[in-house]
C-alpha cells in the first residue's frame, strides 16, 4: 500500500525500519509512553505492521496513525468496529492535510475489513472534520470521600492473569446495553505498557477484582474496575487508596456493575461537563441491517399500533425503509432523498446524529428535545420505543480522562 501525496510525500504502511522514528514522533507530540504502545501494537501478531500507516518525506517519518480492531455489542448484536489511535504529525508538516489523508486510509482499511462503525476518543472538535460526532457519554470520574481501611492482596497483573481479566470485564459489561470490550491483543498491551498499571486483587490465590490505574498526577484515577462481590470491590478500593499515599482518589463511575453499586456511598459527585466518545457511521443502511434483529424485537412491542406502516429512517439526503412482515421487520431497503419523512410516517435524523440515536444515552425522545433535525414524526411513541436511551460501557486503549 503506497499513496503519493502533494509535495513528494508518500503514505504507506509502517515498516520495522520506521519504528524508531515513529516512536520518537509520538513521544515528541504526545507522551513518552506512546512509543512503547506503538511497538506493542505493531509487534503483536493480532495487529501487525499494516495496522499503522506513516507519511514519509524521503526517509523521514513526518506523520502517523494506527487503526485498531474493536467490536461494539448492542444488546446481543456484535458490530465490528475500528478505533483510530496514536496520531501525530511533525510540527513543520502541519496544515498540509496529512492527518486527513491518514484518516481516509484508516476509514478505507476499516471498511475493507467489514467494520460498520468507528469509535474513538480524541482532541475536542477535531475529528468532527472527518465524519465523527459525539454520541456516547463518557462516565464521570467521582472523588472517593471515604476510602476503606487498607487491605492486602493487591498486585500488578501479569500475562498469566489475562484470561481472568477478560472474564471479569465480560461480567462487568454484561448488563450494559452497549459495550466495547478490550480485545485479547489490547489486554496484552495494557499489562505490558507504561501509561497505566492494571492491578488485581487476590483472595485465597484467586483474582477477584481488577482496576486500571494511570500513572498518578495530582490525584489517582481508578478506571475500569471489576469485582466478583462486595468484599472484593471494597478490598480493591482499599488497596488502590493505600497506593495513592495520601493523594486524592477518583473512580470512574460504572453504573450497573458490582463496584458501581458497592462504592456508591463512598463517592462524591463527578464533573458535570459534557464528555463523550466520538462515533462515525459510514454506511447507515449496513448498520441498520446489522441491527435489524434488535429493531425487530423492539418493533414487536409497538407493531400493532403502527397499523402495518413500514419503519422509515431518513437522514434527509438518503433514507432507509424496513418493511413490516409477518415475522417483524424485513431487510433494509435503501431509498433516496426524503426531506419530510413524516409524510410516510417515518422519522428524521441528521446523519451526524445517527450514532447518537442508535448507541447513545438519549434515544429518539431525548435527541428530539435537543436537536431540531432529529424528530419522530407522527409516530413519536413508536420511534421512541424503536430507539430508546441506552447505557454504554466502552473500554478504549487510552482512558478519556
Amino acid at each position: 500500500m503506497e499513496q503519493l501525496l502533494p509535495g513528494g510525500l508518500r503514505l504507506r504502511s509502517c515498516r520495522p525500519g520506521d519504528l524508531e522514528q515513529v516512536g520518537a514522533l509520538l513521544a515528541d507530540r504526545g507522551e513518552p509512553a506512546d512509543a512503547l504502545d506503538q511497538r506493542l501494537v505493531v509487534e503483536d501478531p493480532d495487529t501487525g505492521w499494516d495496522a499503522t500507516a506513516v507519511v514519509v518525506d524521503g526517509d523521514r517519518v513526518v506523520s502517523t496513525a494506527t487503526l485498531l480492531a474493536d467490536s461494539v455489542r448492542l444488546e446481543d448484536v456484535v458490530l465490528p468496529a475500528g478505533q483510530v489511535e496514536l496520531v501525530a504529525t511533525a510540527p513543520a508538516y502541519e496544515g498540509r492535510g496529512l492527518v486527513r489523508a491518514l484518516m481516509a486510509w484508516a476509514h478505507d482499511r476499516s471498511a475493507a475489513r467489514g467494520d460498520l462503525l468507528q469509535v474513538m476518543i480524541g482532541i475536542p472538535y477535531s475529528y468532527r472534520l472527518f465524519g465523527y460526532e459525539y454520541a456516547i457519554d463518557v462516565p464521570p470520574a467521582r472523588p472517593v470521600r471515604s476510602p476503606p481501611a487498607p487491605a492486602p492482596g493487591l498486585r500488578p497483573a501479569t500475562a498469566a492473569d489475562l484470561p481472568t481479566l477478560a472474564r471479569l470485564q465480560d461480567a462487568a459489561q454484561a448488563g450494559a446495553d452497549v459495550a466495547m470490550p478490550h480485545p485479547a491483543a489490547r489486554l496484552r498491551w495494557l499489562v505490558a505498557h507504561e501509561a497505566s498499571t492494571t492491578w488485581v486483587l487476590e483472595r485465597d490465590g484467586t483474582v477477584v477484582a481488577s482496576a486500571r490505574v494511570p500513572e498518578p498526577d495530582d490525584d489517582v484515577l481508578v478506571a475500569e474496575p471489576t469485582a466478583v462481590d462486595d468484599a472484593a470491590a471494597t478490598g480493591l478500593l482499599a488497596g488502590v487508596a493505600a497506593l495513592a499515599a495520601g493523594r486524592p482518589v477518583r473512580v470512574t463511575d460504572r453504573p450497573g456493575t458490582l463496584p458501581g453499586r458497592a462504592w456508591a456511598d463512598r463517592l462524591g459527585d463527578g464533573s458535570d461537563l459534557a464528555e463523550q466518545y466520538y462515533v462515525r457511521v459510514p454506511e447507515p443502511g449496513a448498520l441498520l441491517e446489522a441491527l435489524r434483529p434488535v429493531l425487530t424485537r423492539r418493533f414487536a412491542d409497538v407493531g400493532a399500533e403502527r397499523g402495518g406502516h413500514d419503519v422509515v429512517v431518513s437522514t434527509y439526503r438518503a433514507s432507509w425503509r424496513l418493511p413490516v412482515t409477518d415475522d417483524g421487520l424485513g431487510p433494509v431497503v435503501p431509498g433516496g432523498r426524503l426531506q419530510a419523512p413524516g409524510t410516510v410516517r417515518g422519522a428524521g435524523v441528521a446523519p451526524d446524529q445517527l450514532g447518537a440515536l442508535l448507541l447513545g444515552p438519549h434515544g429518539m425522545h431525548g435527541l428530539s428535545r435537543r436537536r431540531p433535525d432529529v424528530y419522530p414524526g407522527r409516530d413519536a411513541d413508536s420511534y421512541a420505543a424503536l430507539f430508546p436511551p441506552l447505557r454504554a460501557d466502552l473500554l478504549t486503549y487510552y482512558l478519556p480522562y
